[in-house]
């Protein structure tokens, strides 16, 4: 989180992919709600649309190893580039969480249960949270406290869709969370990181201790003290425009069912429905 290419970078994969997993789960909980189990991805077809995933695959790896490089070679303090070798560490277990989603998609499900991969993306979520702000210090530790609440959402909606997956509220907070969290990190990146959008009085991030602490440096305590009330504004602001655009979305694709996406009406309906199908044909059996 060093940088704000870092952050806005997370923003273009964090976003995307909150939004697209809003929409399409909310498609298939309004398209039968008794048959909703919520998925680890949401795969659509042909397969070229799902562009997101794949990039993911790539980016990645490439960014964890950048991560690595950064650890061997930074001159700085060494807790300092500990806290490269930790995220590095965080991008690699979410990176074997999507291979964790492709080996379950194209074996037996019954080897990879869903629980067990969202038991894995809690993890994941929980491991980020740790070094999520760590040698941030001062007033603006609050900016990052904010993100790490978002990612103890992520964290415990996945966990609880661990153990029961039919619960669409986990799965609604879970993609609201991780739009939420897009749109955080960005204002984080352009508040703390640049000049332009910066808060008054106060100057970009910079490393000011020897023990390789990071804070946003202020002319004047006030000036920290209006700078933290107004990312807390401003949290409070991104949160109610999250929430209005994911119910006004829900109800978009409730009200309309051309605007619904993907697997509302693809095969994972067709294998769902088809698991249920003996348990009603049964009491029309015995009828007969």
């Amino acid at each position: 989180m060093a940088s704000l290419a870092t952050h806005l970078s997370a923003f273009l994969f964090l976003f995307p992919v909150g939004l697209r997993r809003l929409l399409f789960s909310s498609s298939l909980y309004l398209k039968n709600p008794s048959l909703y189990r919520s998925k680890t991805w949401y795969f659509s077809e042909p397969r070229w649309k799902n562009i997101d995933f794949y990039a993911l695959i790539i980016a990645l790896p490439i960014a964890s190893f950048s991560e690595i490089f950064i650890f061997l070679t930074f001159s700085g303090h060494p807790t300092y580039r500990f806290s490269f070798f930790q995220q590095s560490l965080t991008l690699f277990l979410f990176w074997v969480l999507i291979i964790l989603v492709i080996f379950r998609e194209h074996t037996d499900p019954l080897l990879i249960n869903e629980g067990f991969v969202f038991l894995v993306a809690g993890i994941s979520f929980l491991v980020e949270y740790s070094v999520i702000g760590k040698g941030i210090t001062g007033v603006f530790g609050a900016v990052y406290d904010l993100l790490g609440a978002l990612t103890l959402l992520c964290a415990g909606c996945c966990l609880y869709l661990s153990i029961k997956p039919s619960a669409f509220f986990a799965e609604f907070l879970l993609s609201a969370g991780l739009v939420f969290k897009g749109t955080w990190v960005l204002q984080t990146g352009l508040s703390l990181y640049t000049d332009v959008f910066g808060l008054k009085g106060c100057r970009k991030m910079s490393i000011l201790t020897a023990k390789g602490n990071a804070d946003v440096q202020c002319d004047l305590e006030e000036d920290g003290l209006r700078g933290v009330s107004l990312m807390n504004l401003l949290f409070t602001g991104h949160a109610i425009l999250v929430l209005v655009v994911s119910i006004v979305s829900f109800g978009l694709l409730s009200c309309n069912r051309n605007l619904r996406c993907g697997e509302a009406s693809g095969p994972l309906l067709a294998e769902l429905e088809s698991e249920t199908t003996p348990m009603r044909a049964l009491p029309e059996l015995e009828m007969d």
